[in-house]
C-alpha cells in the first residue's frame, strides 16, 4: 500500500499593520524601536531582515511569533489578528504554524539529535509514534547528521544549528522565523547551512522570514527589509 502524502502547510499571508515596538534605553528614556507603516509577505516567499546589531531583527520576529506584543499596530496571518490573540491562543497559533530557528538554538544538551529534532511533538503527546520517530531520523539524514542518537552536547556550532533547522521544518510549519542562522559560522559552513534552509522551505512551501547580517545569505532573498533605515526615535 503507497504511503500518504506528507500534509501541506497551511498557506498564509503575512500582514503588519502600522507596527511599533517601544523600549527604554539604559538610562530610562523611551525609543521606538521598531517602526513599520506596512508590510505585507506572500505565501511561499523568502523575506530577509538586515541591520546592525540592536536595530530590532530579533524583536521583529519575536513579534511575527507572538512572544512579544506590540506596542501599536496589529500582525494578521490572513485575516486573523494573531497579536491581538490570548496569550494561549498564541501559543497555539504558534504551535500549529511557526518553525522558529533560534540564534542561540535552544537545544536540550541532554538529549540525542533526534530527540532534540522531535521536540515539538512531546508537548503534545508523551511518546513519539513511529511516524514522528522516522520523520525525525529523515530530518537528521537530510541535514547531514548521520548519528540521531548522538547527544547534542557533543556537537560543534554548526551540526546544532543543522538541529535547530531540523526542529523548525519537524512540524512542517506554514512559517518559517529565522534567527541569524548562520551566525558564527565560517564561510563554507555558513553557505552549506543557508543552502539547507532555502532548500527545505521550497520544498515544503513555506514563507521564510530570515533576520541576518550575512551579506551572502542576504543577497539570496527576493525582498528584503533594512530596519536601520527605520528611524529609532523617541517613542510617544
Amino acid at each position: 500500500m503507497p504511503a500518504s502524502p506528507s500534509p501541506e502547510p497551511a498557506s498564509g499571508r503575512l500582514t503588519l499593520e502600522n507596527l511599533a515596538l517601544d523600549h527604554r534605553d539604559a538610562d530610562g528614556r523611551p525609543f521606538r524601536l521598531i517602526d513599520i507603516p506596512l508590510l505585507a509577505i506572500e505565501p511561499g516567499s523568502r523575506f530577509g531582515v538586515s541591520g546592525p546589531s540592536g536595530c530590532g531583527k530579533s524583536s521583529l520576529l519575536h513579534l511575527v511569533a507572538g512572544l512579544l506584543r506590540p506596542s501599536r499596530g496589529r500582525i494578521l496571518w490572513n485575516d486573523r489578528a494573531v497579536s491581538e490573540l490570548s496569550e494561549s491562543g498564541r501559543d497555539r497559533w504558534r504551535r500549529e504554524t511557526i518553525g522558529f530557528v533560534f540564534q542561540d538554538f535552544h537545544l536540550i544538551p541532554e538529549l540525542d539529535i533526534a530527540a532534540n529534532i522531535a521536540l515539538p511533538a512531546s508537548f503534545s503527546a508523551w511518546r513519539l509514534s513511529g511516524t514522528e520517530k522516522e520523520r525525525a531520523a529523515a530530518l537528521a539524514h537530510r541535514m547531514g547528521l548521520p548519528d540521531p542518537r548522538r547527544r547534542a552536547a557533543l556537537l560543534s556550532r554548526g551540526e546544532q544549528q543543522r538541529v535547530a533547522i531540523a526542529r523548525a521544518l519537524f512540524s512542517r510549519p506554514a512559517l518559517i522565523l529565522a534567527d541569524e542562522p548562520t551566525a558564527s559560522l565560517d564561510a563554507a559552513h555558513a553557505a552549506e547551512v543557508a543552502d539547507l534552509l532555502l532548500e527545505t522551505a521550497t520544498e515544503s512551501g513555506a514563507t521564510l522570514l530570515c533576520a541576518t547580517h550575512d551579506p551572502a545569505l542576504l543577497a539570496r532573498f527576493g525582498q528584503r527589509l533594512d530596519l536601520s533605515r527605520t528611524a529609532q526615535r523617541q517613542a510617544a
